[in-house]
């Protein structure tokens, strides 16, 4: 069983919020360089085996792609035939200057793009070929980060296989340094009146789950699960670890990552809280449930047992 890091938000907060800023500008050009999918799931990053990836994108007739090493702590641009740039993360680099050395590194490989150089949903407003301010890397907390995100994603996968419905990939939005998947009923939402963001996000009715490092809302990390359009008396409806919490786009179920951490079986206490939100929300939204169960989910025994997991 692997043992879990700490990773209180005030602990590496700088360096979170230039990490975050850093995957802003890679997302940035991924929304350049892929085709558009719906739910904007063209514009996600993903967890690979050092880090973070924009995956396989395409310019002209170059393909390529870009990681974030968070275990040699390095930029890396590849391109298709065989081609490759990169320059190291390292504390004092800004974000100005990550922007700058990543686009020197595309242009110099043919596939540079323009992006919108401001930052998206998040409280820091300077561009970033401007942000000279947040510069910050503690190697330490980038891998003590990254190693959640990897034990988060296999269990995340995992529960996104006891879903035979419309389900998301397991990927990480940048603009809110989640990493998330979501399930869909099958039935298109209400039109919400929001940006063409929001519009597209929500255009069909999801629970979605995940885990953030933390923000100013939620100060701490936490992983969480969300009902969209929330069904009536979604509050009401019981959760195996964690609470309601109101949040601005509606109630969060709310399970601190410190309560996994230190369960006896991080793994049993995340895929409890994950199957009784969704359970909470699928039955709140009159979702066809035993419709939607996968032939690979877990036996009644195992959801017995889920169900029976210690409160945290």
């Amino acid at each position: 069983m692997p043992v879990l890091p700490e990773l209180h938000l005030a602990g590496w907060r700088p360096t979170k919020d230039t990490l975050h800023l850093y995957a802003q500008i890679l997302g940035k050009v991924r929304l350049q360089s892929s085709a558009p999918r719906n739910h904007w799931w063209h514009a996600a990053l993903y967890v690979d085996v050092r880090g973070l990836t924009t995956r396989r994108m395409q310019q002209g007739a170059t393909t390529f792609e870009i990681a974030l090493d968070l275990v040699d702590h390095a930029a890396v641009v590849r391109t298709a035939d065989a081609r490759v740039r990169s320059f190291a993360l390292h504390d004092g680099l800004a974000v100005a200057d990550f922007d700058r050395q990543l686009h020197a590194a595309l242009g110099e490989l043919g596939v540079d793009v323009a992006i919108d150089e401001r930052p998206f949903g998040v409280p820091m407003t300077t561009p970033f070929a401007q942000d000279r301010e947040h510069a910050s890397w503690d190697r330490d907390a980038v891998g003590r980060f990254f190693a959640v995100l990897d034990w988060t994603d296999r269990v995340l996968d995992e529960f996104a296989g006891w879903f035979s419905g419309k389900t998301s990939p397991v990927h990480l939005f940048w603009h809110g340094l989640d990493l998330a998947v979501t399930r869909f009923s099958g039935r298109p939402a209400p039109r919400v009146d929001a940006d063409a963001v929001t519009r597209e996000a929500y255009s069909h009715e999801v629970i979605s789950f995940g885990f953030w490092a933390g923000d100013d809302r939620v100060p701490d990390a936490a992983f969480y699960s969300y009902t969209a359009p929330e069904p009536p008396g979604l509050r009401e409806q019981p959760l195996r670890g964690g609470e309601w919490l109101a949040a601005p786009g509606g109630s969060l179920a709310v399970l601190p990552y410190e309560a996994v951490r230190r369960a006896a079986d991080p793994r049993v206490a995340l895929l409890a809280f994950l199957q009784g939100a969704y359970e909470a929300g699928a039955r709140a939204a009159g979702w066809d449930v035993e419709g939607l169960v996968s032939t690979w989910s877990p036996g009644p025994e195992e959801l017995a047992g889920l169900r029976a997991a210690p409160e945290l």
